[in-house]
């Protein structure tokens, strides 16, 4: 999983603010305190942290170091007597054997790894041999009653092999799902695991760069080397045997040798069925498995009246690791992405311990492992939560914060999904600003950070990301800002210097602030909208 990262950062300071960017409120909440918050990005995106990378020794020296400051904030354990969640996780290195061979009609033709397709296994066995499987093409892969989309209607995967297209069919046709916002259905993630729930041996995912919103060189270096995923208890058995992903250019190739090269064009269109290709293959994947425990850290401040339901605030605090050598640097520090969101978590937990009259819901502060293999700490949280989920509140996600500087407006990613929308548009207004939407709506953005394994568990959540309208800069220089800072993204320049104006950082956190103190000290609990993925799991995780 890459995920899609905003460059720019959503936020601008009331008319209070101070200039070295701390700000103060007249409601009287505390400060907010930017050489606090810089302190903070210094020390988690030093080198000696590593990298933060999960399984390594920045791993152990980064949760550690949370916790003590969550100890000295004055932060109660958040599990127990404990601030840590292990997060049991498998480190698989998938390595196929050679070419991947198309055979029928009397014909054949040979796939390369790495230019035509990329394969691996969730499973942890050795070794997975498929003699043979049949192929069948599932349009989109898709299994949505609410807009009477079934792409697995009338097929028996057992055995077979599903070859699915990436993205949802409001892509090509706006009056068909939510139109250019893509759905989960259009997610790759949602392919494989609608592909294991219908019983498939194997998953191919068609990449199309427009769809994906990403070019085949992300696909082909993001599934190659080891690969993180949780521990289950079946061994990774309930997902399909393998799961893949080949060209476009490879997809017309098999169409052509099934004798119907007019697929795609059919699948986009209602009433679709699945099509057999009378074409199969087979597959020889071995693994190198490695299994080890990465950690959750969690700190509380206990309600006033209800300390048994709960706001959560979360960020990621893990990144790269060490990597080849970029001009003599190999390490990924990760400071915007997202040592600024756990630096974030801290003043948050400050501004909760001080303020003069309490929460009377509980605060949890969670800083999660392996967002970037996957959205896995995230994920373990929710499968396996400390608290009950029908008394969580309300999820509020901070990841990546951008240093460019203050905005008028605040990009809310996924707009339209819950009444956080609400939350979020009443704490802005507070500060002179507005709500737009953010990300890129049908490349998925709000399906690429940690608050959207809570979304899948039915719980709201708020994830806010860069505002476009920036404050006392000029038009080239907020362009070259963008660029200086988007070559930053997953690179080993991603570090604390003096490009970084923090002041958009700081009212970033200060609406954070509000949202989470507002559900805090209310007794209703936000809502999923008409049309949203997720309100039918949010009623039934209230019931």
């Amino acid at each position: 999983m890459k995920r899609f990262i905003l460059l720019g950062i959503a936020a601008v300071l009331a008319s209070c603010g101070s200039p070295d960017g701390s700000s103060s409120r007249d409601t009287g909440s505390p400060a907010f305190d930017a050489e606090s918050f810089i302190s903070y990005v210094k020390t988690l995106s030093a080198d000696e942290f590593l990298g933060r990378k999960p399984f390594t020794k920045g791993d152990t020296l980064t949760v550690n170091y949370i916790a003590d400051e969550f100890e000295k904030i004055g932060l109660e354990p958040g599990n127990g007597n404990s601030y840590f969640q292990e997060v049991p996780m498998v480190e698989i290195t998938s390595d196929p054997a050679g070419e991947l061979v198309f055979r029928g009609n009397g014909n054949q033709f040979r796939l390369a790894y790495l230019d035509d397709y990329v394969i691996g296994s969730q499973r942890t066995d050795t070794q997975i041999n498929i003699p043979e499987t049949e192929l069948v093409f599932a349009g989109f892969g898709i299994v949505a009653p609410e807009y009477q989309w079934d792409d697995y209607a009338g097929l028996d995967a057992k055995g077979k092999t599903v070859v699915v297209m990436v993205g949802d069919p409001g892509f090509y046709d706006d009056n068909l799902f939510k139109g250019d916002t893509m759905t989960y259905y259009g997610r790759w993630t949602y392919k494989f695991e609608e592909a294991a729930r219908q019983g498939a041996t194997g998953v191919l995912i068609i990449h199309e760069t427009g769809a994906a919103s990403y070019g085949w060189n992300v696909v082909r270096s993001g599934w190659t080397g080891p690969q993180l995923t949780l521990e289950t208890p079946d061994s990774g058995a309930s997902r399909a045997a393998f799961e893949g992903w080949i060209t476009s250019e490879t997809a017309g190739k098999l169409f052509d040798l099934a004798g119907n090269g007019d697929l795609i064009a059919q699948a986009k269109k209602p009433g679709f069925k699945p099509v057999p290709l009378n074409v199969t293959t087979s597959v020889s994947i071995q693994n190198q498995v490695r299994k080890s425990t990465s950690n959750n850290v969690l700190g509380k401040v206990s309600g006033s009246k209800y300390p048994d339901e709960y706001v959560i605030y979360t960020a990621h605090w893990d990144h790269l690791g060490v990597g080849e050598p970029v001009d003599g640097d190999s390490i990924y520090n990760g400071a915007i992405d997202n040592a600024s969101g756990v630096a974030a978590l801290f003043e948050l937990a400050k501004a909760f311990k001080t303020i003069e009259t309490p929460p009377e819901r509980s605060i949890l502060f969670l800083a999660v492992t392996a967002e970037e293999e996957g959205l896995l700490g995230s994920a373990y949280y929710a499968g396996n939560p400390v608290y009950p989920l029908n008394k969580t509140v309300a999820n509020i996600n901070i990841d990546a914060l951008s240093a460019i500087g203050r905005t008028n407006d605040l990009a809310v990613i996924g707009l339209g999904q819950s009444e956080m929308d609400d939350y979020a548009s009443r704490a802005a207004e507070k500060h002179g600003r507005t709500i737009v939407p953010g990300g890129n709506p049908s490349s998925g953005s709000f399906f690429r950070s940690d608050h959207f394994n809570f979304a899948k568990v039915g719980i709201p959540a708020l994830y806010t990301g860069s505002g476009s309208d920036v404050i006392g800069k000029d038009s080239t220089e907020i362009a070259s800002l963008r660029e200086a800072f988007g070559k930053r993204y997953h690179h080993v320049s991603d570090e604390y210097d003096e490009l970084w104006d923090v002041g958009g950082m700081i009212a970033d956190i200060e609406v954070a602030f509000d949202v989470g103190y507002t559900l805090s000290r209310e007794r209703t609990f936000p809502k999923w909208k008409a049309g949203s993925e997720f309100k039918e799991l949010g009623e039934q995780r209230l019931r």
